[in-house]
């Protein structure tokens, strides 16, 4: 397996970060292989993946370049740059780094994703701009229209994530972040499940970045800055509807707060619900106050979050009006 070694002061200094490319790429990985995770995602490859196909058919070289960096178990590294997780994420900036790559530097990278020597038409010096190039597309076209709710989605991951910490430690955070992943003890982070020497960081930045599909993967500015993106959990990774609403909790509580109190069947945060319900936050914070002040939902602080869930009233109301109205079925344990 491959693992890091990771200092008491890198863990000190780790951080959970937005990066825009970040969320680009895994993007850009998704239109490449066309398989969706869940039914929000596959509604976005079919608005998308036709005039990504015809893009790449326009420009061979480009599909070419970007179906070898990205098909080994080696991804080209220049294609990743490790966030600085300084400062608002800026695309613009992010992009830059590729697009200032070295073209020896990127053909290596691409070599080694390739496993071999490059076929002809990739022994050019226009690779990382090319390659930008897809990218900036990929970002304009297909993520910016989506950008506020994704962004608003990895920020709630981040907070969920970051409450984990908070009760139960790096284990807790970061156990199953990503297929292979897991916090060994004594300062050793499994990165993977290849049999890899062991790499030690300690004295870097380690940074871990949520994306909204469901790819990863690890990246590194050696010495001073690693990361380990990783796809978002759960519901927040569905940027479609999160839950059907009953509708006669609907007619009951108003659709918008129906919809809050169906989600609060485990703890959320309102970050978490700002962002599965498309709300604002001031509309979220006063659905909670009616709900809270009902009787309905009760909250409890977790590090420097607070969560919110339904109480047995309201998961008596949400199931009864689930099934019509008759007695509840399936009753969760009492807390």
């Amino acid at each position: 397996m491959g693992w890091w070694q990771v200092s008491a002061d890198t863990l000190a200094r780790s951080r959970f970060v937005v990066s825009p490319i970040a969320e680009a790429t895994a993007s850009l990985m998704t239109l490449v292989k066309g398989a969706a995770a869940h039914p929000a995602e596959r509604a976005w490859l079919d608005d998308h993946r036709p005039a990504f196909r015809e893009r790449l058919a326009d420009d061979p070289v480009t599909a070419l370049l970007i179906r070898v960096a990205l098909s080994g178990p080696w991804l080209s590294d220049f294609l990743l740059p490790t966030p600085t997780g300084e400062g608002e994420p800026d695309f613009a900036a992010e992009l830059a780094r590729v697009r200032e790559t070295p073209p020896e530097v990127a053909r290596a990278d691409v070599s080694v994703s390739l496993g071999g020597p490059l076929p002809a038409a990739l022994q050019r010096a226009d690779l990382p701009l090319r390659a930008a190039g897809l990218l900036e597309w990929v970002w304009e076209e297909t993520v910016v229209p989506y950008w506020p709710r994704r962004r608003r989605i990895i920020e709630a991951d981040i907070v969920a994530r970051t409450t984990r910490l908070s009760q139960g430690g790096w284990a807790a955070a970061l156990d199953e972040l990503r297929p292979g992943m897991r916090w060994l003890g004594e300062g050793r982070l499994q990165i993977n499940a290849y049999d890899y020497p062991p790499r030690e960081i300690s004295g870097a930045r380690l940074m871990f970045v949520p994306v909204t599909s469901r790819h990863g993967w690890v990246s590194w500015d050696e010495p001073h800055r690693y990361a380990a993106v990783y796809p978002c959990t759960g519901a927040l990774a569905d940027v479609g509807p999160a839950v059907a609403v009953p509708g006669a909790l609907s007619r009951l509580l108003g659709p918008a707060r129906a919809g809050v109190l169906v989600l609060l069947g485990t703890p959320v945060s309102t970050t978490q619900l700002v962002a599965l319900t498309g709300q604002g936050l001031g509309s979220v914070g006063r659905h909670l106050k009616v709900l809270l002040d009902a009787g309905l939902v009760r909250r409890r602080r977790a590090g420097r979050s607070v969560l919110y869930h339904r109480t047995d009233a309201g998961d008596i109301l949400v199931t009864a009006q689930t099934h019509g109205g008759g007695p509840p079925r399936d009753r969760r344990p009492a807390r």
